[in-house]
């Protein structure tokens, strides 16, 4: 199997090297991808002097700063037209340990589709966050798996690795979420087109150099488009539920021609030559005119 490790970086100069150094030790059979946004700071020009000395380093240069969600799919379509076979997110700023690459690659070859390394099974943990900043990963990530039926704890993670096969079948230029918005986005599809996906442990620190990108707006998006989503979900839920057949007359309501004079009566009939019709059959409950969802 060939992995594909991809780095998106915006101002990264403090840890990319180092990063790349990690990389390799931990999976040495990986190939590494950095794509990087214009970074003022350096930080490609530090990955083309380590891509000079090493076969397995390679460069994606961006104008300007495109997005997270832009990144991987830039990187994903890279490494497909040159046939790597799994492709592993990861962020440059060591919030997720490099030693988990061989955890979450090794299910991949057994058959899974999307390895997610999460914060919330067991094993997993956030070491040194804050309760409000818990309240709100592990909240948003409550309400996206309920309402999207996406069975994952950790939706939101941003360290995990997906197989070609599933990469393929997702329709990339469709997905245009960012940030966290970005991963619910990938598991929800990748759901959707009946992918096989599997949870380990990880522990996720916080960076130990550079800033932070994470922003508010990221969330807010990230929310916003699950419950945009979720809309889309329970409307293709209704428009799916069978019509109603209407009622055929010919079979509900009784003929009203008045009997041949010359046809014989039939014994049982009462003596009357107007006999009362026969009442119409009951109408159906409203159980019965639900179609199943």
């Amino acid at each position: 199997m060939r992995p594909l490790v991809v780095i998106p970086t915006y101002n990264e100069s403090e840890n990319i090297e180092r990063m790349l150094g990690r990389i390799h030790e931990c999976l040495p059979s990986a190939g590494v991808l950095v794509v990087d946004d214009g970074s003022p700071d350096g930080t490609a020009a530090i990955v083309k002097r380590v891509a000079a000395e090493r076969d397995d380093v390679s460069l994606l240069e961006r104008a300007g700063k495109s997005g997270l969600g832009s990144a991987y799919r830039a990187g994903f379509a890279w490494g497909l037209e040159r046939g790597y076979d799994a492709f592993i997110e990861i962020d440059a700023d060591f919030s997720h340990d490099p030693a988990a690459l061989p955890t979450l690659v090794a299910p991949i070859e057994e058959g899974e589709d999307v390895v997610i390394g999460s914060r919330y099974i067991e094993g997993g943990s956030i070491p040194n966050w804050a309760w409000h900043r818990h309240l709100l990963s592990r909240g948003g990530n409550l309400y996206a798996s309920a309402v999207l039926g996406l069975g994952v704890a950790d939706s939101t993670a941003g360290y995990r690795c997906y197989s070609a096969q599933i990469l393929r079948r997702l329709d990339l230029e469709r997905i245009r979420a960012e940030g966290y918005g970005f991963q619910i986005e990938m598991t929800y599809r990748a759901k959707q087109h009946g992918a096989r996906i599997r949870e380990v442990p990880i522990s996720f620190v916080d960076r130990e150099a550079g800033e932070s990108k994470m922003s508010s707006f990221i969330v807010i998006e990230a929310l916003a488009l699950v419950t945009w989503w979720a809309l889309g979900r329970v409307a293709r839920s209704v428009l799916r539920r069978p019509a109603v057949p209407a009622a055929e007359s010919s079979s509900s309501v009784p003929s009203s021609s008045p009997p041949s004079s010359s046809s014989p009566a039939s014994p049982s009939s009462p003596s009357s030559p107007s006999s009362p019709p026969l009442p119409p059959p009951p109408s159906s409950s409203p159980e019965d005119r639900v179609g199943s969802a």
